[in-house]
C-alpha cells in the first residue's frame, strides 16, 4: 500500500501538538492568483478592530504576512532570502538539493522549511485574533474550533486583466502566469494534507468579480458572529 509521506508526517505533528490548547479566534483567507486578498484582510482588521464586544480579547486583531518569513528563518538558523522560494511557492530539483546539501553549512530540506512554516502559523493561530492570508492556512488550521476559513475567487478573464495590468503583461502571458500560481499554490496546500483532502474545504466563498471588498468584510463579521469568533 503507497502511503503519502508528507500526509502522514504533518498527521504525526498535529498529534504531537493535539494536546496542547489553541484557543483562536483565527480567519484564514485563501485566494485564487488576481484577487485581492491582502487588501480584503487589512480592511477586514480594521473593522474588527473597531468592533466592540464582551466576548472579543483585548489584543487588538492583526494581518500576519512577512513575520511568518522571517519568524521561520529565525527558528531554521537561516537569512530569510534563503527560504523565499518556498513562500514564492517553488522547490528545488533534486540535483540543486543535492548540491545545497553539500555546499551549504546550514542546509534545510524542502521539507524541514515548510513543516516550519506549518510550525511558526500553528503558534500564531494559538494566539488569536489574526488573519493569515494563504500558506497553507486552512489546512493547518482548520482544527482549530474558534476558526473561519474563506477563499476569494473570480473568473479567470477577470483575474488576467488585473494580473497583466500589476505587472505589465499581456492578457496571454498574465492568464498563463495566474494559472501557474494556482497549481504550485495547490500543491503547497496539498503538502499538509493529501491531494484532494476534504479537509480543505473553505466555510465561506466570494466572487470577487461580482462583491466588493466592504461586502466580502461584512459578511465575514457576520459570519464570525454567527460562529461566535467575536
Amino acid at each position: 500500500m503507497r502511503i503519502d509521506l508528507s500526509k502522514y508526517l504533518t498527521e504525526r505533528y498535529l498529534e504531537s501538538i493535539s494536546e496542547q490548547k489553541f484557543e483562536g479566534p483565527v480567519v484564514t483567507i485563501a485566494r485564487q492568483f488576481g484577487c485581492p486578498a491582502k487588501s480584503v484582510a487589512a480592511k477586514l482588521v480594521s473593522r474588527l478592530t473597531e468592533i466592540k464586544s464582551k466576548k472579543a480579547k483585548k489584543m487588538d486583531w492583526r494581518f500576519i504576512n512577512k513575520e511568518i518569513l522571517h519568524e521561520s528563518a529565525k527558528l531554521l538558523d537561516v537569512d530569510p532570502e534563503e527560504i523565499q522560494y518556498v513562500f514564492r511557492y517553488e522547490t528545488r530539483s533534486v540535483f540543486a538539493d543535492i548540491i545545497s546539501s553539500y555546499s551549504r553549512k546550514y542546509y534545510k530540506s524542502d521539507r524541514k522549511i515548510r513543516n516550519t512554516i506549518a510550525r511558526v502559523i500553528r503558534n500564531i493561530a494559538s494566539e488569536g485574533n489574526v488573519v493569515i492570508v494563504g500558506r497553507g492556512g486552512v489546512a493547518i488550521t482548520r482544527d482549530i474550533q474558534k476558526s473561519l476559513h474563506i477563499k476569494l475567487e473570480a473568473p479567470i478573464d477577470w483575474r488576467a486583466l488585473r494580473v497583466s495590468e500589476k505587472y505589465c503583461l499581456s492578457i496571454e502571458e498574465a492568464t498563463k502566469y495566474a494559472n501557474d500560481v494556482d497549481r504550485k499554490r495547490a500543491l503547497f496546500r496539498d503538502y499538509f494534507h493529501g491531494t484532494g483532502s476534504d479537509y480543505t474545504r473553505f466555510d465561506m466563498i466570494f466572487n470577487s468579480m461580482t462583491l466588493s471588498m466592504d461586502e466580502i468584510v461584512e459578511s465575514t463579521i457576520n459570519m464570525m458572529k454567527l460562529k461566535n469568533l467575536i
